[in-house]
């Protein structure tokens, strides 16, 4: 039989949850049954492009140093889509998606869309191009309920929105103590410190600002805690500013951005969340899978994964403030903080593995054929 030609769009294969994706489910994928091509953007956010060359990617820049340059490459990708005998475009994030779903108009290509994030949070700009757009394809993917709910409040489309939620490879994001414990030794951590930490890019929905004061009452509260802010991002000097500010520069620790996260997520006891909105965090699902206690606000997709009390501890997201009541429960109770992260991992093995997500999106191709 023969394969089936996918092509990812993407504006950049820097280490966001959308990019990460990508080589994780390729991991997965049945690369017998289909094949699967990837173009980017942005040379400077490269990271994770021999992640997906390593799993079986044909991986191309077509470089461009704004939207209005990405726009512009239409026509490599329409000549990209003819010499590779591509049948099917699956583009991830706004920009991404305006430049395919022009590619599909020109060239009738069936084309697909990924919907990370709720349509209420996007540039005006953005908001409006993706609402005029957004009936330009074959068919949308919501990562979320949160998500698809959004797409219908603001868009009302006439094209079928399926949500697929986001998964992780809960065999491969599994707590490696021997990394933790060195990544402890590293930083120069006593045996009995407890780690609060988040990976994520440096962008304003992350209340990184905010993580930031809640660590401050934490850490006051005990000598024993300490913070890691794993990522880089837009907010870093703002950031960096605001821990000395607060006197943490010897309790928050923030090495940069990190390609491979799992050693850092081993050595956290406590991971903590402060976001504004999110579509479906990736590196929520991570930190689940690898055993980490989960305290965070209910935005977006998370309320659909954290059930509260349970596998987590959740405060609403205008009463950010609360998670320092919630942190400090799990730091005064082991048995409470063991319980919620042997919950956190069963959560993500039953509900959210990449196995699921990737058996539903090969579902949906192979049915854009029948």
């Amino acid at each position: 039989m023969e394969k089936i030609k996918i092509l990812h769009i993407i504006k950049s294969l820097g280490r966001g949850g959308a990019e990460m994706l990508l080589p994780e489910t390729l991991k997965l994928h049945n690369q017998e049954r289909f094949e699967f091509h990837y173009i980017y953007f942005l040379p400077w956010k490269n990271q994770l492009e021999n992640a997906l060359k390593d799993a079986g990617g044909k991986v191309s820049c077509f470089s461009a140093k704004n939207n209005i340059e990405l726009m512009l490459q239409w026509r490599k990708v329409i000549r990209y889509i003819t010499q590779h005998n591509i049948q099917l475009v699956h583009c991830h994030l706004p920009w991404a998606g305006f430049l395919g779903r022009l590619v599909h108009r020109l060239k009738g290509i069936p084309l697909i869309y990924t919907e990370h994030n709720k349509q209420e949070r996007y540039h005006k700009i953005t908001f409006y191009l993706n609402k005029w757009t957004f009936n330009s394809q074959s068919k949308a993917i919501a990562v979320s309920e949160d998500v698809a709910l959004s797409i219908q409040k603001n868009i009302q489309p006439t094209i079928p929105v399926e949500v697929i939620s986001n998964g992780v490879n809960t065999s491969s994001f599994k707590r490696n103590t021997q990394d933790g414990v060195a990544i402890r030794k590293d930083l120069g951590l006593p045996e009995n410190a407890l780690i609060i930490g988040t990976v994520a890019v440096f962008r304003f929905q992350k209340r990184l600002l905010e993580w930031l004061e809640v660590m401050a009452q934490v850490c006051a509260n005990d000598e024993r805690v300490y913070g890691i802010i794993v990522g880089d991002g837009p907010l870093k000097e703002e950031l960096l500013n605001k821990r000395r500010e607060l006197g943490l520069e010897n309790r928050v620790f923030m090495p940069g951005l990190k390609v491979e996260v799992k050693p850092w997520l081993s050595a956290m006891d406590i991971y903590m969340m402060s976001s504004e909105f999110e579509g479906l965090p990736i590196a929520l699902l991570e930190a689940m899978s690898m055993g980490c206690a989960v305290v965070t606000t209910d935005a977006g997709g998370i309320k659909e994964v954290i059930q509260n009390n349970i596998n987590g501890l959740m405060v609403p997201v205008e009463e950010w403030k609360s998670l320092k009541n919630e942190v400090l429960k799990l730091i005064y109770s082991e048995p409470l903080r063991l319980e919620l992260a042997q919950n956190a991992e069963k959560r993500v093995q039953e509900a959210f593995s990449l196995d699921k997500m990737v058996y539903e999106l090969e579902t949906v191709y192979e049915n854009m054929f029948q």
